[in-house]
Protein backbone atom coordinates (compact mmCIF):
# COMPACT_ATOMS: atom_id res chain seq x y z
CA UNK A 1 0.00 0.00 0.00
CA UNK A 2 0.94 3.40 -0.39
CA UNK A 3 1.69 5.21 3.06
CA UNK A 4 2.32 8.39 4.65
CA UNK A 5 3.41 7.80 8.33
CA UNK A 6 3.06 9.68 10.79
CA UNK A 7 5.02 9.68 14.49
CA UNK A 8 7.57 10.74 16.59
CA UNK A 9 9.18 8.84 19.72
CA UNK A 10 11.00 5.43 19.66
CA UNK A 11 7.49 3.50 20.18
CA UNK A 12 6.40 4.90 16.71
CA UNK A 13 9.71 4.22 15.23
CA UNK A 14 8.57 0.65 15.83
CA UNK A 15 5.69 0.68 13.56
CA UNK A 16 7.39 2.04 11.14
CA UNK A 17 10.12 -0.07 10.77
CA UNK A 18 7.51 -2.89 11.10
CA UNK A 19 5.91 -1.40 7.54
CA UNK A 20 9.03 -0.71 5.83
CA UNK A 21 9.95 -4.67 6.39
CA UNK A 22 6.57 -5.86 5.43
CA UNK A 23 7.16 -4.20 2.27
CA UNK A 24 4.34 -1.43 2.07
CA UNK A 25 5.73 1.87 0.00
CA UNK A 26 6.35 4.76 2.64
CA UNK A 27 6.02 7.56 0.50
CA UNK A 28 6.36 10.51 3.16
CA UNK A 29 7.39 10.43 6.70
CA UNK A 30 5.49 13.41 8.72
CA UNK A 31 7.40 14.19 12.59
CA UNK A 32 8.00 16.79 14.83
CA UNK A 33 10.69 19.64 14.54
CA UNK A 34 13.95 18.55 15.93
CA UNK A 35 14.04 19.27 19.94
CA UNK A 36 16.70 21.06 21.47
CA UNK A 37 18.44 18.93 24.37
CA UNK A 38 21.38 19.06 26.77
CA UNK A 39 23.00 21.50 28.19
CA UNK A 40 24.23 22.85 24.31
CA UNK A 41 20.66 22.55 23.14
CA UNK A 42 21.62 20.75 20.11
CA UNK A 43 18.64 20.15 17.80
CA UNK A 44 17.96 16.69 18.26
CA UNK A 45 16.21 14.59 15.70
CA UNK A 46 13.14 11.74 16.71
CA UNK A 47 13.97 8.06 16.86
CA UNK A 48 11.40 8.27 14.01
CA UNK A 49 12.98 11.11 11.71
CA UNK A 50 16.45 9.14 12.65
CA UNK A 51 15.00 5.65 10.96
CA UNK A 52 13.05 7.68 7.89
CA UNK A 53 16.78 9.41 7.21
CA UNK A 54 18.64 5.70 7.21
CA UNK A 55 16.13 5.11 4.68
CA UNK A 56 16.44 7.61 2.67
CA UNK A 57 12.60 8.60 3.04
CA UNK A 58 10.88 11.69 2.57
CA UNK A 59 10.53 13.90 5.81
CA UNK A 60 8.12 16.63 6.49
CA UNK A 61 8.57 18.38 9.89
CA UNK A 62 5.54 21.00 10.15
CA UNK A 63 5.33 23.08 12.98
CA UNK A 64 1.16 22.86 12.26
CA UNK A 65 0.24 19.64 10.58
CA UNK A 66 -2.32 21.74 8.69
CA UNK A 67 0.93 23.04 6.69
CA UNK A 68 0.47 19.98 4.97
CA UNK A 69 -2.26 19.76 4.02
CA UNK A 70 -1.96 21.01 -0.54
CA UNK A 71 0.97 18.07 -0.23
CA UNK A 72 -0.84 15.25 1.28
CA UNK A 73 -3.43 15.75 -1.38
CA UNK A 74 -0.83 15.99 -3.68
CA UNK A 75 0.82 12.63 -2.37
CA UNK A 76 -2.47 11.38 -2.57
CA UNK A 77 -1.49 8.13 -0.38
CA UNK A 78 -3.62 5.14 0.32
CA UNK A 79 -3.92 5.27 4.18
CA UNK A 80 -2.19 7.42 6.63
CA UNK A 81 -0.42 5.61 9.63
CA UNK A 82 -0.28 7.54 13.06
CA UNK A 83 1.23 6.50 15.87
CA UNK A 84 2.42 8.74 18.85
CA UNK A 85 2.52 11.35 16.53
CA UNK A 86 1.20 14.26 19.14
CA UNK A 87 -0.56 16.38 16.87
CA UNK A 88 -4.97 16.27 16.42
CA UNK A 89 -5.06 15.69 12.76
CA UNK A 90 -7.67 18.35 11.18
CA UNK A 91 -10.81 16.66 9.40
CA UNK A 92 -9.48 18.07 5.72
CA UNK A 93 -6.50 15.69 5.89
CA UNK A 94 -8.55 12.94 7.72
CA UNK A 95 -10.50 12.65 4.42
CA UNK A 96 -7.72 12.48 2.01
CA UNK A 97 -6.76 8.67 1.88
CA UNK A 98 -8.65 6.41 0.85
CA UNK A 99 -8.60 3.86 3.12
CA UNK A 100 -8.26 6.81 5.81
CA UNK A 101 -6.48 7.48 8.61
CA UNK A 102 -5.67 4.53 10.94
CA UNK A 103 -4.15 4.71 14.72
CA UNK A 104 -1.90 2.69 16.85
CA UNK A 105 -3.39 3.41 20.50
CA UNK A 106 -1.38 1.70 23.18
CA UNK A 107 -4.29 0.38 25.44
CA UNK A 108 -7.50 -1.86 25.11
CA UNK A 109 -10.03 1.30 24.09
CA UNK A 110 -12.13 2.40 25.07
CA UNK A 111 -9.88 2.37 28.28
CA UNK A 112 -7.51 5.42 28.11
CA UNK A 113 -8.31 7.58 25.69
CA UNK A 114 -5.44 10.41 25.72
CA UNK A 115 -1.48 10.53 25.80
CA UNK A 116 -0.52 8.55 28.38
CA UNK A 117 -2.25 5.13 28.45
CA UNK A 118 0.50 3.11 29.53
CA UNK A 119 1.71 4.70 32.06
CA UNK A 120 -1.76 4.89 33.56
CA UNK A 121 -1.85 1.04 33.17
CA UNK A 122 0.98 0.60 35.41
CA UNK A 123 0.19 3.64 37.93
CA UNK A 124 -3.28 1.79 38.34
CA UNK A 125 -2.29 -1.53 39.04
CA UNK A 126 -3.78 -2.85 35.77
CA UNK A 127 -2.96 -6.31 35.21
CA UNK A 128 -3.84 -6.28 31.55
CA UNK A 129 -3.53 -3.64 28.88
CA UNK A 130 -3.17 -4.28 24.79
CA UNK A 131 -2.97 -2.37 21.81
CA UNK A 132 -5.64 -1.18 20.00
CA UNK A 133 -5.59 0.28 16.02
CA UNK A 134 -8.87 2.41 14.99
CA UNK A 135 -10.18 4.79 12.02
CA UNK A 136 -9.11 7.94 12.99
CA UNK A 137 -12.06 10.57 13.40
CA UNK A 138 -12.10 14.25 15.11
CA UNK A 139 -11.94 13.08 18.55
CA UNK A 140 -9.25 12.20 20.65
CA UNK A 141 -8.73 8.23 20.31
CA UNK A 142 -12.78 8.20 19.19
CA UNK A 143 -12.56 6.51 16.20
CA UNK A 144 -13.80 2.82 15.39
CA UNK A 145 -11.69 -0.07 16.51
CA UNK A 146 -10.27 -2.37 13.88
CA UNK A 147 -7.95 -4.82 15.94
CA UNK A 148 -7.32 -5.44 19.54
CA UNK A 149 -4.18 -7.09 20.55
CA UNK A 150 -4.30 -8.42 24.96
CA UNK A 151 -1.33 -8.07 26.96
CA UNK A 152 -0.47 -9.14 30.49
CA UNK A 153 1.60 -6.46 32.52
CA UNK A 154 3.86 -8.05 34.93
CA UNK A 155 3.87 -7.83 38.85
CA UNK A 156 6.75 -5.72 38.73
CA UNK A 157 7.26 -4.69 34.88
CA UNK A 158 7.58 -0.52 34.72
CA UNK A 159 6.53 1.82 32.29
CA UNK A 160 9.96 1.69 30.29
CA UNK A 161 9.56 -2.30 30.39
CA UNK A 162 5.73 -2.16 29.37
CA UNK A 163 6.56 0.68 26.57
CA UNK A 164 9.17 -1.25 24.91
CA UNK A 165 7.16 -4.66 24.62
CA UNK A 166 4.26 -2.34 23.46
CA UNK A 167 6.04 -0.42 20.56
CA UNK A 168 6.56 -3.99 18.99
CA UNK A 169 3.46 -5.50 19.22
CA UNK A 170 1.87 -1.87 17.64
CA UNK A 171 4.40 -2.31 14.86
CA UNK A 172 2.81 -5.96 14.40
CA UNK A 173 -0.83 -5.12 14.81
CA UNK A 174 -0.05 -2.20 12.32
CA UNK A 175 0.74 -5.03 9.86
CA UNK A 176 -2.48 -6.80 10.38
CA UNK A 177 -4.00 -4.00 10.39
CA UNK A 178 -3.02 -2.91 6.63
CA UNK A 179 -3.43 -6.11 5.42
CA UNK A 180 -6.43 -6.17 6.03
CA UNK A 181 -7.72 -3.33 4.97
CA UNK A 182 -5.96 -4.34 1.61
CA UNK A 183 -8.10 -7.03 1.30
CA UNK A 184 -11.23 -5.40 2.58
CA UNK A 185 -11.67 -7.79 5.02
CA UNK A 186 -11.15 -4.94 8.00
CA UNK A 187 -13.57 -5.27 11.11
CA UNK A 188 -15.11 -1.99 12.06
CA UNK A 189 -16.42 -1.54 15.83
CA UNK A 190 -17.86 1.61 17.01
CA UNK A 191 -16.45 2.49 20.55
CA UNK A 192 -18.55 2.13 23.94
CA UNK A 193 -19.09 4.99 25.95
CA UNK A 194 -17.28 3.38 28.98
CA UNK A 195 -14.25 5.39 28.48
CA UNK A 196 -11.36 6.34 30.62
CA UNK A 197 -9.44 8.76 30.09
CA UNK A 198 -5.10 9.58 30.77
CA UNK A 199 -4.03 12.56 30.45
CA UNK A 200 -0.41 13.69 30.60
CA UNK A 201 1.53 13.27 33.74
CA UNK A 202 1.94 16.23 36.08
CA UNK A 203 5.60 16.60 38.12
CA UNK A 204 3.24 16.81 41.18
CA UNK A 205 1.95 13.56 40.99
CA UNK A 206 5.43 12.03 41.64
CA UNK A 207 5.64 13.00 45.37
CA UNK A 208 4.93 9.86 47.39
CA UNK A 209 1.87 10.52 49.85
CA UNK A 210 2.94 8.38 52.99
CA UNK A 211 -0.26 8.97 54.51
CA UNK A 212 -2.81 8.12 52.42
CA UNK A 213 -1.61 5.83 50.14
CA UNK A 214 -0.89 2.33 50.55
CA UNK A 215 2.27 0.13 49.95
CA UNK A 216 1.02 -1.66 46.94
CA UNK A 217 0.20 1.94 45.42
CA UNK A 218 3.64 3.75 46.40
CA UNK A 219 5.13 0.81 44.48
CA UNK A 220 2.83 1.17 41.34
CA UNK A 221 3.89 4.63 41.72
CA UNK A 222 7.05 3.99 41.34
CA UNK A 223 7.29 1.84 38.60
CA UNK A 224 4.32 4.08 36.96
CA UNK A 225 6.91 6.78 36.93
CA UNK A 226 10.11 4.89 36.21
CA UNK A 227 11.72 6.07 34.09
CA UNK A 228 9.94 9.19 33.36
CA UNK A 229 10.71 11.02 36.38
CA UNK A 230 10.97 8.62 39.04
CA UNK A 231 8.84 8.83 42.19
CA UNK A 232 10.67 10.97 45.04
CA UNK A 233 10.40 11.58 48.88
CA UNK A 234 12.05 13.39 51.46
CA UNK A 235 14.68 12.67 54.18
CA UNK A 236 15.74 15.39 56.44
CA UNK A 237 15.05 18.34 53.83
CA UNK A 238 16.51 16.56 50.84
CA UNK A 239 15.02 15.24 47.85
CA UNK A 240 15.26 10.71 47.32
CA UNK A 241 14.03 9.27 44.25
CA UNK A 242 12.61 5.67 44.44
CA UNK A 243 13.18 4.06 40.88
CA UNK A 244 12.45 0.50 42.30
CA UNK A 245 10.87 -1.34 45.12
CA UNK A 246 8.88 -4.47 46.63
CA UNK A 247 6.14 -5.13 48.59
CA UNK A 248 8.01 -7.04 52.20
CA UNK A 249 6.62 -10.18 52.89
CA UNK A 250 5.79 -11.32 56.29
CA UNK A 251 9.08 -13.12 56.45
CA UNK A 252 11.33 -10.28 56.03
CA UNK A 253 10.24 -7.87 58.79
CA UNK A 254 8.30 -8.67 61.84
CA UNK A 255 7.64 -4.89 63.72
CA UNK A 256 5.45 -5.28 66.98
CA UNK A 257 2.63 -2.96 67.44
CA UNK A 258 3.21 -1.35 63.77
CA UNK A 259 -0.03 -0.15 63.76
CA UNK A 260 0.75 2.72 65.80
CA UNK A 261 4.09 3.61 64.24
CA UNK A 262 3.73 6.92 61.67
CA UNK A 263 3.00 6.09 57.51
CA UNK A 264 6.88 6.91 56.29
CA UNK A 265 8.89 5.49 59.43
CA UNK A 266 11.77 3.91 58.88
CA UNK A 267 11.77 0.35 60.14
CA UNK A 268 15.20 -1.49 58.90
CA UNK A 269 18.10 0.36 57.24
CA UNK A 270 21.41 -1.44 56.88
CA UNK A 271 23.66 -2.73 54.17
CA UNK A 272 23.06 -6.43 54.34
CA UNK A 273 18.83 -6.37 54.76
CA UNK A 274 18.22 -2.74 52.63
CA UNK A 275 15.77 -0.34 53.79
CA UNK A 276 12.63 -0.94 54.94
CA UNK A 277 9.47 1.62 55.22
CA UNK A 278 6.24 1.63 56.49
CA UNK A 279 3.12 2.83 54.41
CA UNK A 280 -0.45 2.30 54.43
CA UNK A 281 -0.94 -1.27 54.61
CA UNK A 282 2.08 -2.96 53.95
CA UNK A 283 6.18 -2.49 54.03
CA UNK A 284 8.00 -0.61 51.51
CA UNK A 285 11.24 -2.47 50.61
CA UNK A 286 13.32 -0.04 48.85
CA UNK A 287 15.25 -1.67 46.16
CA UNK A 288 17.32 1.04 44.10
CA UNK A 289 17.24 4.24 44.69
CA UNK A 290 18.79 8.05 43.60
CA UNK A 291 19.66 10.98 46.36
CA UNK A 292 19.44 14.25 45.65
CA UNK A 293 22.51 15.50 43.14
CA UNK A 294 23.41 12.19 42.75
CA UNK A 295 23.48 9.03 40.22
CA UNK A 296 20.54 5.81 40.45
CA UNK A 297 21.98 3.13 42.69
CA UNK A 298 20.94 -0.26 44.35
CA UNK A 299 20.04 0.50 48.03
CA UNK A 300 22.88 -1.42 49.32
CA UNK A 301 25.39 0.93 47.71
CA UNK A 302 23.67 4.12 48.68
CA UNK A 303 23.42 3.10 52.58
CA UNK A 304 27.30 2.18 52.52
CA UNK A 305 27.67 6.05 51.97
CA UNK A 306 24.73 7.45 52.94
CA UNK A 307 23.58 6.86 56.97
CA UNK A 308 19.76 6.66 57.22
CA UNK A 309 18.61 6.45 60.40
CA UNK A 310 16.17 3.72 61.63
CA UNK A 311 12.71 5.62 63.03
CA UNK A 312 13.62 8.52 60.86
CA UNK A 313 10.63 9.39 58.79
CA UNK A 314 10.43 9.86 54.90
CA UNK A 315 8.04 13.24 54.19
Amino acid sequence: MNIVFMGTPDFAKESLEAIYKAGHNIMAVVTNPDRPKGRGMKLIPSEVKEYAMGKDLKIYQPLKIKELTEELKTINPDVICVVAYGKILPRKILEIPKFGCINVHASLLPKYRGAAPIQWAVLNGDKVTGVSTMYMDKGMDTGDIILKEEVKIGEDETTGELWERLSKIGGEVLVQTLEKLEKGTAPREKQSEDFTVAPMLSKEMAKIDWETKTAQEIKNLVRGLNPIMGAFTNLNGKKIKFWKVAIASEEEIEIENMNIIRNGTVLVSDTRDGLFIKARQGVLKVLEIQGENAKKMPIQDFLRGNKIEEFEVFE
